[in-house]
């Protein structure tokens, strides 16, 4: 069983019908790229079914609340994968519109946030146990860190934000907690989105930049700032396959050791 957990990323938001990450992991659109022809998991799990619980413009504190109370426990013959996208909103909602706060945190300064991200990183650790414990006969969560599309420059006022002083410290710090619960915990598993959108947001264009990409010189964000396009999404379909194509190679390996 595939399951998605998280925020609008997860959710498909900005992708055309059937072109999300998601949707794409289950099987393949007309029209999908012929690179990646038959490229999916129902193609390596006949058995597969996916159920996408991630909702837009949700934070961390309602993935918690709402959509894990949701993921309800399964047979000992069910393999749990989980595709999981949290904590982007928290960092930019609302856009500097309100006073920062917890799940809204953007304009906050790197000692108000200090309180936000150790609630955060609770929070995390939650979800994963009780996305083990939903799956007893066995889970992998495929979990991914946050992009920054200002392609680590952190002047997001070009994009007609205001100016954030601290907001990549804070932006970084969450990254930590991220991949610190998937070094921590074996059955989770970072998908660094992170590293592949450097030189795909609001500089994407500008050669003379750290991360310009010449291969691939696009824009993968959508008209929001805050979620891919259908060229993102395409990359965050490879990115989590890739992931998980390393993981159950590994596991296959394992297995196959342990039974001679």
């Amino acid at each position: 069983m595939l399951v998605g957990i998280g925020d609008s990323v997860t959710a498909g938001f900005g992708a055309s019908p059937g072109f999300s990450y998601f949707q794409r992991l289950v099987r393949n659109p007309a029209g999908d790229p012929p690179s990646v022809e038959g490229v999916n998991l129902s193609r390596v799990f006949p058995n597969l079914k996916s159920t996408n619980l991630a909702v837009s413009g949700s934070t961390s504190p309602q993935h918690i609340r709402f959509q894990i109370p949701k993921l309800l426990r399964q047979p000992t013959n069910v393999l749990g994968i989980v595709a999981m996208t949290t904590g982007g909103n928290d960092i930019i909602h609302n856009y500097g519109k309100t006073p920062p706060s917890e799940g809204a945190m953007y304009g906050a300064t790197f000692e108000q946030a200090q309180p936000w991200i150790t609630n955060f990183a609770e929070r995390l650790e939650s979800m994963i146990s009780a996305a083990i414990d939903a799956f007893p006969g066995g889970c992998e969560i495929f979990l991914a860190n946050i992009y920054d599309p200002t392609d680590g420059l952190g002047d997001i006022s070009r994009a007609g934000l205001p100016t954030w002083r601290e907001g990549m410290k804070i932006h970084a710090e969450y990254n930590r907690v991220i991949s610190e619960a998937a070094n921590r915990h074996r059955h989770v598993h970072l998908v660094d989105i992170h590293h592949a959108f450097l030189g795909h947001g609001i500089h994407a264009r500008q050669f003379w930049r750290e991360h310009y990409d010449r291969v691939d010189p696009y824009y993968w964000f959508y008209t929001n700032l805050e979620d891919p396009n259908d060229r993102g999404y395409d990359a965050l379909r490879r990115l989590f396959l890739n992931k998980m194509a390393e993981v159950f190679d590994r596991k296959a390996g394992e297995n196959s050791k342990a039974i001679k």
